[in-house]
């Protein structure tokens, strides 16, 4: 009986797992798929933007072109378009790492303790901005703002913008800059503090519509999130400051250019 049992033993081979265990993308993993998704972004955007071009019909004006890729309604459909896009090439990109979506762009909401915190120290380093702003007699929002938002409000697309800057706009870019490339650069070689500073840069790419200060104030802003991100493991949070940011921004932006 004994050799019976050790026979059929023997003759049944361990379990063994032929899956790798979950890992996420280090640095050139996050940098080729951060460039993929950012490509899906473009072809989101530029898809809008080419049909409303087109829509124009007969000859092609350069400058009626340009009025219309600059107008408010054609801005607020292309950033939001953005969401969905980033989105899927996120989840595609995610997918081979074997790591839960959520999981892996830290989705998940922090303490109230948290948010007033980044809530303050949000408001004090955009107001430090905006009173540098005053004393260096700039003005205090970008000024091709004010004719987004007036082209807009001509539309009748007022309350599109606003849920392009303030909703798709801060989930799209917080997913892809503090989720997405913060996550695996911060797990390679760079470490956090490297991984804040390159994902706030990649992030701020993404505003070179503004000059060189503002351009200076959006990479501060972004150092700030990314240290939030990495304090409270929260890309949730975030997403929600980032959002009000924007909020206000545009509130801002619409009072001065209808005091103007």
């Amino acid at each position: 009986m004994d050799s019976l049992t050790t026979a059929s033993s023997a003759a049944v081979p361990p379990a063994t797992s032929d899956q790798r265990p979950p890992r996420a993308w280090k640095f050139w993993g996050t940098t080729l798929w951060g460039l993929f998704i950012f490509a899906a972004v473009f072809l989101g955007q530029a898809t809008v933007i080419i049909y409303f071009v087109l829509r124009q019909g007969g000859s092609f004006d350069i400058t009626e072109a340009i009025r219309v890729i600059g107008a408010g309604l054609t801005i607020s459909l292309s950033v939001i378009l953005g969401l969905p896009a980033v989105l899927l090439a996120t989840w595609i990109a995610i997918r081979p790492t074997r790591i839960p979506f959520v999981d892996y762009l830290a989705l998940r909401w922090t303490t109230w303790r948290d948010f007033f915190v980044g809530l303050a120290a949000l408001a004090i380093l955009v107001g430090g901005w905006d009173l540098l702003s005053r004393a260096l007699g700039r003005e205090v929002t970008p000024g091709f703002m004010g004719e987004v938002l007036k082209t807009a409000q001509a539309e009748g697309a007022l309350w599109l913008l606003v849920i392009a800057f303030a909703v798709a706009a801060p989930m799209w870019e917080e997913i892809f800059a503090r989720g997405f490339l913060y996550r695996g650069w911060s797990e390679s070689r760079l470490g956090v503090a490297g991984a804040i500073f390159l994902s706030s840069l990649a992030w701020t790419s993404l505003h070179l519509q503004y000059d060189w200060f503002f351009f200076g104030e959006v990479f501060s802003i972004g150092l700030l999130l990314g240290y939030l991100r990495y304090r409270t493991n929260s890309t949730w949070l975030t997403i929600v400051l980032h959002g009000i940011n924007n909020l206000a921004a545009t509130i801002q932006t619409f009072w001065l250019a209808g005091s103007n």
